[in-house]
């Protein structure tokens, strides 16, 4: 079943965050994943969220998307994201 990792991320370092967008989607893809969303325009309809960046990826099962997360080759990137920005990251299953 399909599962999204879904991100709300606050950039702290505008210029190094860019380089983690250039770096991350090779270890996307290399773990069967893609964009859904990419820092679009996002809006509050209700509740006390205010997103500042968000990011939707899919994977083709949780497992799947747990082990891309936890990857050697993710694991450059998401340094560099986690010392350019503040996150918060959740995966959830999609319908069956």
């Amino acid at each position: 079943m399909a599962s999204y990792v879904i991100v709300d991320i606050e950039v702290t370092d505008p210029e190094r965050y860019k380089k983690y967008i250039e770096a991350a989607p090779p270890a996307v893809a290399r773990h069967g994943g893609k964009f859904i969303v990419r820092g679009g325009k996002a809006e509050k309809l209700e509740g006390t969220w205010n997103p500042k960046r968000v990011v939707v990826l899919e994977f083709a099962t949780f497992d799947q998307a747990k082990a891309w997360w936890a990857s050697e080759e993710y694991a450059g990137p998401k340094a560099m994201r986690q010392s350019a920005s503040i996150a918060n990251m959740i995966v959830v299953e999609g319908l069956a």
